[in-house]
């Protein structure tokens, strides 16, 4: 079998790609501050490479909306895009048939860098507290 140096899949790839998955409001962003070691929230991109203004998704995003398409990127640590879902318990099958749709495209990417790499599920966090998980 192969090997494979993690210094030359980092330069492949160029950045992580990590959509992260859970309950609304159970703390998927403050978890990525940890991992990322900053308070600052990320910048969002849209599908284009466009920075989105934090002003225009502050609200939504304190209210658990979020499209999974978007980008965030923590300046801490540039070298991971994460893409935060909705929460699917009280959503409606439009926004989880969007997420399927996301990862299907993304798992079929040609190109590696859109490829996803990781899923982070956060199943159960919300249930121990923040504080046990962080």
């Amino acid at each position: 079998m192969a090997t494979i140096n993690a210094q030359d899949l980092r330069e492949r790839i160029g950045r992580f790609r990590v959509p992260i998955m859970g309950r609304a409001n159970a703390g998927k962003t403050t978890i990525l501050q940890k991992v990322c070691n900053t308070t600052n929230q990320p910048e969002i991109y849209d599908t284009k490479g466009d920075k989105i203004d934090a002003a225009i998704v502050e609200s939504s995003l304190k209210r658990g909306n979020h499209d999974i398409t978007n980008e965030m990127v923590f300046n801490s640590n540039p070298g991971f895009i994460f893409h935060d879902s909705c929460g699917f318990e009280a959503g409606s099958e439009e926004e989880f048939e969007n997420m399927k749709k996301f990862i299907s495209e993304r798992a079929n990417a040609t190109k590696l860098e859109e490829r996803i790499h990781v899923i982070w599920p956060t199943v159960g966090a919300e249930a121990r507290g923040l504080r046990e998980v962080a």
